[in-house]
Parts: structure tokens; C-alpha cells; sequence
């Protein structure tokens, strides 16, 4: 597919960017340019790659009555002038594999990928190089058809934003979180949308987050809908560590959103595996201290460390002496040290965009 260029004047081109900028939250700043593309009749069209602006989409956009709405977020980083994606060929995979679960269209991780370089390119001067920053990389995919009929929509666009940002938690890789173990509330059922990134999965956990949070709570540990089993905290999967220094993460099913994170810990560490986790079983090996460390893996944060976990009936379990541990951070820093290009990742995970 050919890209369209249609880019602001030189002149007006990363007027702001980053300089002065000392520290960026996360998820708040817009660089100049976005990437567009349509779908209609069957295929993907009218590629290109334009200023940073509003979409304009009928009342009746399927979107905003049934919810087609899919997206990813991936990182890049600056090194010695250049730019590197970390396993974006991942985030392209498994939005694919939302768009099937959604009734919507795939689009080619080619086309994803080469869409991504092109967009990045452009926006050179929009990469951060200060510690704990990167560029996140936001594609989303949303049904556009005019109807109210309840079916797959016709149309789609499918764009790329891109959004200078620091930690995702104020302060960083630097403090742990309590997570409020209830049964009140679940995030996926079996059979349902749990393993697709879509954004009706996230509108449906703010409940869930705000309920956490009058308890003096960071975040949910949710369960399965039994209630027997361990899934998701909040937005991530989970990850504990075993007094032998295993490091042990919920099996991915059709109620767990498989992180790229998580893939990548099983990938890079012999002694990382997956099982299902009673949640029963979880706590007494907390209490008992068989379990040491544990934590949240995801895109935005790496890793979020947890230091206590609270029951609906106020219980309290604290994991270890309730701070970071060095299992914790050792993989932390073995992970992000990777994406800074400062050790060797595996073939393919840390690629340079090339110069159009």
C-alpha cells in the first residue's frame, strides 16, 4: 500500500516537541501526526499518515451503539539518535486476534508494522531519551458504519497516535501497590471478549477500580467467575515469585488478556512457567511466605510490583516485608534494559525504524 503524505508545514512541524520538557506523565501529550487507514468493500485503503486532529463520524457510527472498538499499546525508544520498537510485530499479532474475537476485520502486521516505521519516522523529534520515558504507541481500530442494525459493522478506520510519556505510576519502578481481593467483581466470563484488547473490557472494570479505591485500594485481583481462580490485576496480568525464585503466571484462557510482557518473561526466563492458581491456595502460600514477591506485567507500567493483597473481609496479606523484592527487580531491569538497547534482546525484539 503507498502512504499519503499530508504533514504540517515545516515550519509548524514539532514546534513544542520536548524541549524544555524535563518530565512527561504518561499517556497526556500528542505528537504532531497520526496514521489513518479505511476500511471498506473488503479491504484496506487510503493509507496515510496526517496531522494529529478530530474524527468526524456519524451519530449513527456503529462505535457508539454496539462497541466494535479494539487497541494495542506498544513502545518506542531513542538510542544514540535512533529510534527502536519493542516486538510491535506482537501488539499487530494479538490486535488481530481482538479483531476476531470482535467480528471485525484483520489488517496485515505488515501493513501495521510499515504504517508504524513510516508514522515514527516523521515524528523523529517526538521520542523521549530522558530515564523511564519512551513513546508510546497507541493503534486502536473502530466500527464506522451509519446503522443501528445490530450486526458486524461494514467500515472501520484503523489509526496510530503516538504519545511522549513518562512512568505509567507517578514515580516509577519505585513503589508497590495493595490489591483488594473481591468477588464482587468479575472482568471476563468464558466464552465472552476477556482475551480481546477491546475497550468495552476497560469501560467495564472502572467499577471495579473506583470500588478498589474507596477500600484504600490501588487495584482489583480479579477471579475467575467461580471465584476459585486467580486472572487478572487490574489491566495486567499477574506474577508471583516462589521462595525457590519460580516465577509463576496465571495460565493464559479465553478470560485473560495474554500480555506481551508476560510472553516475553516466559520467553527470557528458564524458570518462568504457567499454572492455574486457586486463589485459596495463593494466600495461605503468601501468609506462609512460600511466596515471596508478586506483581502486575504490562506494556504501560513493565512491571507493578505488589505489596499486600486485601480481602472483602478486610483480611490482610502482605507478600514478603511488603517492598519491592530482588527477584522483582532484577527482572525489571534485565526487561528494560533490553528495550534500552543497554543488553542483548533476542533476534527481532528490539528494531530500528528505518530512514524513508
Amino acid at each position: 500500500m503507498d502512504f499519503k503524505l499530508d504533514l504540517l508545514p515545516e515550519e509548524k512541524r514539532n514546534h513544542e516537541c520536548l524541549s524544555g520538557v524535563e518530565t512527561l506523565s504518561f499517556g497526556q501529550m500528542r505528537s504532531d501526526h497520526m496514521f489513518v487507514v479505511d476500511y471498506e468493500d473488503g479491504e484496506w485503503k487510503d493509507g496515510r499518515i496526517v496531522p494529529y486532529q478530530d474524527f468526524s463520524i456519524a451519530p449513527g457510527a456503529m462505535v457508539l451503539h454496539y462497541g466494535q472498538a479494539i487497541f494495542e499499546g506498544a513502545k518506542a525508544f531513542q538510542r544514540d539518535g535512533e529510534i527502536f520498537t519493542w516486538r510491535f510485530d506482537k501488539n499487530a499479532e494479538r490486535l488481530n486476534e481482538s479483531a476476531r474475537i470482535l467480528c471485525m476485520p484483520e489488517i496485515p502486521v505488515d501493513l501495521q508494522v510499515e504504517a508504524l516505521n513510516r508514522l515514527l519516522d516523521v515524528e523523529r523529534n517526538w521520542c523521549p531519551g530522558m530515564d523511564e520515558a519512551s513513546l508510546y504507541i497507541r493503534p486502536f481500530m473502530f466500527a464506522t458504519q451509519d446503522s443501528l442494525g445490530v450486526h458486524p459493522s461494514a467500515k472501520y478506520t484503523y489509526c496510530i497516535m503516538l504519545s511522549p510519556s513518562g512512568p505509567y505510576y507517578a514515580g516509577g519502578f519505585s513503589n508497590t501497590v495493595t490489591l483488594l481481593v473481591t468477588e464482587k467483581f468479575h472482568r471476563a466470563t468464558p466464552g465472552g471478549t476477556g482475551a480481546a484488547k477491546a475497550c468495552g473490557n476497560y469501560a467495564a472494570s472502572l467499577r471495579a477500580q473506583e470500588f478498589a479505591k474507596s477500600k484504600g485500594c490501588g487495584q482489583v485481583l480479579y477471579l475467575d467467575t467461580t471465584n476459585t481462580f486467580l486472572e487478572e490485576v487490574g489491566a495486567m496480568n499477574h506474577f508471583h515469585i516462589m521462595k525457590d525464585g519460580s516465577i509463576v503466571i496465571p495460565e493464559f484462557t479465553d478470560t485473560i488478556l495474554k500480555s506481551i510482557t508476560s510472553q516475553s518473561i516466559l520467553e527470557l526466563f528458564p524458570n518462568a512457567r504457567q499454572e492455574r492458581i486457586k486463589i485459596s491456595e495463593f494466600l495461605k502460600q503468601v501468609e506462609s511466605g512460600e511466596i515471596i514477591e508478586a506483581g502486575g506485567f504490562g506494556t504501560a507500567a513493565v512491571i507493578t510490583p505488589v505489596g499486600k493483597y486485601v480481602t472483602d473481609d478486610g483480611k490482610e496479606y502482605v507478600v514478603g516485608n511488603g517492598e519491592i523484592g530482588e527477584h522483582t527487580r532484577a527482572i525489571y531491569e534485565k526487561y528494560v534494559s533490553m528495550q534500552r538497547g543497554e543488553t542483548e534482546a533476542p533476534e527481532g525484539w528490539l528494531v530500528q525504524v528505518p530512514r524513508y
